[in-house]
This record gives C-alpha cells, structure tokens and sequence, in this order.
C-alpha cells in the first residue's frame, strides 16, 4: 500500500494526517490528545490543523529500534 509523502510544509486536516499515516482519525485524535502529534486550532475556528513537520517528528521520535 502506497501513501502520498508527507510535505514538511504542508499543512493538513486531522482527516488528511490519518489517511496519510493509514490509520483512523480517532487514532490521530489520540495522538494530539497523548501530545504525540503536535496541532493548532486558532481562536474562533473549529478546524484544527497538523503541520507536515509535526507528522514528520512525530514518526522519527517514535522510531523503534530493531534489535537483532
């Protein structure tokens, strides 16, 4: 399964981000939750917004190592 890649300046809707990592929005609601995922929600707008960077950190800091 290919997805699209993940643009460091983009920015994406929490329905965008889960289709880009393939999982379901409430996993991505969990994230933000968790403070995993890093998202803004400026005063008087509902929508919330995720950063291309912050989905890019977000994998890299949960990176599993591989032992052999």
């Amino acid at each position: 399964m290919k997805h699209e890649p993940i643009h460091p300046d983009a920015v994406y809707s929490r329905e965008e981000a889960a289709e880009l990592l393939g999982v379901s929005l409430s996993t991505v609601k969990r994230l933000i939750a968790a403070g995993q995922l890093a998202a803004s929600r400026p005063d008087s707008i509902r929508r919330i917004f995720i950063k291309g960077s912050s989905i890019l950190t977000m994998l890299e800091e949960t990176t599993l190592e591989v032992r052999k």
